[in-house]
Order: structure tokens, then sequence, then C-alpha cells
């Protein structure tokens, strides 16, 4: 078999077979095939596209290009929501004490950001001395043992997921079958039994418009049941951020607040939505209104709070910071930025927000960039809210001084109209 003939096969719109599929994997992760070549082949699949099947045989092969994790010892229903990233989207740090609260068992693996905002794990490290990286051995006791632990990908999970890195460079993220086949291949390979996704559109997104996000969670659901697993999604807006704090250290912190009952109300409805999915699929709650209920009492009763405080311990963080997010990393500068005229919110781009987070330390550009977890920006004003002159817009939380384009900038994120705008619907469709 050559490469160079899977390449042509691919140009001309042919269906690549599972045999051919999976031996471009094992090649190409064993170092036998260059990058430049399956570059060419990215490209292809970019522009043609590929079969149902085609997109099954790369998730398998994907999946079974490194080691998996049997979470069979576990007592209880495994759970795991995946996003597809956006600007402030913290759901993991609220929604998995939340779960676990509720007697799910939540083992989650997650990544960093590249881009605007740090991913999950990067939160979780602005807690002083928290642990991302357990044994495979130590992740499942504490699962087990207190419901909940959110730790590190490792090199030998799913190894192919280095063409993540390689389309990232090469222009060929946006493709409905790659992006579908490297985020089950990783859910199927981390062992849930139950998987939550929340496929997001807009401004901020991968998918820029819903039609689009509805084909990628479509395709997902579809790889992940014919593998065994209960797969449900959201469609959610992403074009402006979610909840009100972006940024590592000011993203726990709302995560916080959220857990005692004090969260910004999209977030929260987010949170509360998801949850209730879960919970129905998980067979821990008899519908989606039960499911509801049962993530709203746990927080009114502090136990979500309470298992993130556990999860925080066993994992070596500061619970101080918890109990008192004060302690949690400050930024030298706080400065408000007033508004400069009268009229209603239309839109916060989520987009340009998250930009100009990471360009005062709380993203990262490139993979050697280093995060500044007490940086970034939290939003005085959202969508539809009337603003008057003098009115704060936004919070920076930031190290140095503050260049005046970067400021004009920030003001031209908020799009302002004289007339009233409709409330945003935070979640277009449940799938």
């Amino acid at each position: 078999m050559r490469f160079v003939d899977i390449i042509e096969k691919k140009r001309w719109k042919e269906e690549l077979t599972e045999e051919e599929i999976r031996w471009w994997i094992q090649r190409y992760v064993a170092g036998e095939i260059p990058d430049y070549q399956v570059s060419a082949l990215l490209m292809a699949i970019c522009l043609n596209g590929m079969t149902a099947r085609e997109t099954s045989a790369l998730t398998m092969a994907m999946m079974e290009s490194g080691e998996t994790i049997d979470l069979g010892e576990i007592e209880g229903v495994k759970v795991d929501k995946h996003s597809t990233g956006g600007v402030g989207d913290k759901t993991t740090l609220a929604l998995g004490p939340m779960l676990a609260a509720c007697g799910a068992k939540v083992a989650k693996m997650s990544g960093r950001g590249l881009g605007s905002t740090g991913g999950t794990l990067d939160k979780l490290e602005s807690i002083r001395g928290f642990n991302c990286y357990l044994d495979k051995e130590t992740f499942i006791r504490q699962v087990q043992d207190i419901g909940i632990a959110v730790i590190g990908q490792t090199e030998s999970l799913v190894p192919a997921k280095k063409l993540y890195a390689l389309r990232d460079v090469t222009g060929t993220v946006a493709s409905i079958p790659l992006i579908a086949s490297s985020i089950i291949s990783k859910k199927l390979a981390a062992g849930a039994e139950v998987i939550e996704l929340d496929v997001k559109y807009g401004d901020g997104a991968f998918m820029k418009t819903a039609e689009e996000a509805v084909e990628l969670a479509k395709m997902m659901i579809y790889l992940g049941e014919a593998c065994g697993r209960k797969v449900r999604a959201m469609i959610t807006d992403m074009n402006e951020p979610l909840g009100l704090a972006i940024g590592n250290a000011l993203e726990v912190i709302e995560a916080v607040d959220t857990l005692r009952g004090r969260g910004p109300a999209d977030f929260t409805e987010l949170v509360l939505s998801s949850g209730a999915n879960i919970l129905t699929e998980a067979g821990l709650a008899a519908d989606k209104t039960e499911g509801r209920r049962k993530m709203e009492d746990v927080i009114a009763d502090g136990s979500a709070l309470e298992k993130l405080k556990e999860m925080v311990r066993a994992q070596g963080g500061d619970v101080a910071q918890i109990e008192h997010p004060e302690l949690l990393p400050k930024a030298d500068f706080v400065t408000p930025v007033v508004s400069k005229g009268t009229g209603y919110v239309r839109r916060a781009r989520a987009l340009e927000l998250g930009r100009l987070a990471m360009e005062i330390g709380a993203g990262r550009e490139t993979k050697e960039d280093v995060i500044h977890p007490e940086t970034g920006i939290v939003l005085g004003k959202k969508t539809g809210d009337f603003v008057k002159s003098g009115d704060i817009l936004a919070w920076v939380h930031h190290r140095g001084p503050l260049g005046e384009e970067w400021l004009e900038r920030l003001y031209a994120a908020f799009e302002m109209s004289t007339e009233p705008v409709p409330e945003k619907q935070l979640i277009y469709k449940t799938l």
C-alpha cells in the first residue's frame, strides 16, 4: 500500500476503505508517514469530506492507536461532557461537582487551551498546588471514592491526536469528519458510558452557524452510539462569551459563585440544562424536570460545592482558595472600562473579547506561551442590557499598561444599538 495512492483516491472524492484508514493512522503514529503527506490528505478530506462509514473507521482507528481506560471497576454510571470550545467556558468546573453530588461518576480527561483563554486544566491550575496528572490507578480510585476526577490526557491515550496539532497549522481544523472523529475517539478511549456534547456555534466557535453545529452534533452522536455509548448534544450560542468572566482564575471564581447559587444567568442555565440531560440519560433522574430539580438541590444544600472542594483536596490543591476565592491569583491592576454613550448592547463579540484577553496573558497563541492566571476580562454588560454613558462595560484584570489601540478594540467589541435588543437564546436545540 502506498500513501500517495490514498491521497489521490480522496482527491478524486472516492471512499477510503477501513483497511486504508487503519493503515494510515498506524503508520503515521509510528512516524513512518511524513507530515507533508498527511497534510495533503487532510486538505483533501477538508475539501471533499468523508462518508459516515469512513468517519466511523477513522474514529475507531484513532481510538485504537493507543491505550484506553477501563472504568469497569468503578461502581455506578460513568459520565463525561465535552464542549467544542468557546470564550468563558468554565462548564466542567461547575457541572462536574454538581453531577458527582447527584450520584454520577465523573471521569473527565481534559486538555489545555490554545487561543483566547486557557482550557480546563489551565483553569484548575489557577488553584495553588492542583495536580492535573494522576496515574491511571489513582484516577480510577478517586472517581470511585469521591465521584469526580479531572485530569490531563496522557500522550499514550489516542496518540493519533497529534493529527490535531497538524490540522491547526495547515488550515484543516474546520472539517466535520475530522472534528467528530477527533473528539469521539478520545471520549471512547476515556471510557465513559454517557457523553454529553456542548456543540457551539457563532463568532467564537469553530462552527459559525447553528446548522453546521447540528450537522457536527449528529455525526458525533452517530459515532458514539455505534460504539454502544449514550450520547446527547446541546447546540449553544457562542456569539458572545459564556457567563461574565474570561480568564483562568476569574473563571474559577465564577464557577464557585455558580455552585453557591450566585452565578450568571446564562452560565447557570447551561449547567442546569446540561446536567438534567446527563442525569436523565444516566438513569439517575426519571426525566429532565427531575434532573434539573436535583441539580438545583445540590446547589441549595451546598453538596455540589463540597464535591469541588473534595476534588481539589484529593488532587493536592489549596481548598482555602475555593472557600475564599479572593485568595486566588490577583492581577496587579483592575481597570474599569466605561461606556462613552447610551444605548443597548446588541452583542459582546466573543472572538474579539477572547483575543483581547489572550493578549494580556489569559490565553496562549503558541504552546510555548505562558498563561498568567490572574489576567482577563469580566464583563459588566451583555446582549440586551441598557447602557448609560459612564456605565462600566467591563473590568480588565491586567499586569501592565493597557495600550490605546487595545482599549479601542475593547470598546469596539461591544456592538451597540439605539433600539431594544431581543433576549438571546443560549440553547438553540437539544439532540
